[in-house]
């Protein structure tokens, strides 16, 4: 140690010798303002969100799910599902439907049209959407590799804000499952700030926000 620096040093532990040493600081818990709101403006902050990415969010019954997924496909499109989607929304896609339980190739998926996806966390306050890749959600490559990511999120799996997002994921975290967050369509800006869509991700992001809990496994 230098001179100097032992100089500084010193001087610093002498300013400190008669200061009483305070307390750790209690850190209150990270919240938000949409943590004590009701359940339905937290739903429609998260619409409201979602929507400013650009994405496409429409609400649906959980009965009626399967026949509002129907229409969402054109003839000729080629769309993937993950293993453990639920049978009726697969069975629901009115064109061809392959299931990515090889998997794929990453070329075989460039060819496809879209991927049907539910997920794990949608988090109002930033209008995020959480994978993590259990069943019905497909590995990483699946949500980004085809062109447009239709995903059904459960109104019950929404939460206010990213703190309360994580504390639902700690089980996947615990177990190591990757996290793929999702915050609209993929979309980049050049130098003058021109928006380019589909560079590294879905162009598309169509959201199918199911009113209630019956869809899928609870994550």
């Amino acid at each position: 140690m230098s001179a100097a620096r032992e100089a500084v040093l010193g001087r610093v532990r002498s300013a400190l010798a008669d200061v009483t040493p305070t307390p750790e600081p209690v850190v209150p818990p990270i919240t938000s303002a949409l943590s004590a709101a009701p359940e339905g403006h937290v739903l429609d902050v998260f619409v409201e969100r979602v929507e400013d990415y650009k994405a496409v969010v429409e609400q649906v019954d959980a009965e009626g799910l399967a026949a509002h997924l129907a229409t969402l496909f054109e003839p000729g499109q080629r769309v993937v599902v993950p293993a453990g989607l639920p049978a009726e929304l697969a069975a629901a896609v009115p064109v061809a439907v392959t299931e990515d339980d090889g998997p794929l190739t990453a070329a075989e998926l460039d060819a496809v049209d879209a991927v049907v996806t539910l997920a794990a966390v949608g988090v109002a306050e930033t209008g995020t959407i959480v994978l993590d890749h259990s069943a019905g959600q497909g590995r990483r490559a699946l949500s980004l590799v085809p062109d447009r990511h239709v995903c059904v999120v459960r109104a019950d799996q929404v939460v206010a804000d990213v703190p309360e997002a994580v504390a639902r994921l700690a089980g996947a975290v615990s177990a190591g499952a990757p996290l793929t967050w999702i915050s609209g369509p993929s979309a980049t800006s050049d130098i003058e700030l021109d928006r380019v869509e589909g560079v590294h991700g879905p162009r598309t992001l169509h959201v199918l926000l199911v009113a209630a809990d019956t869809v899928g496994p609870v994550s």
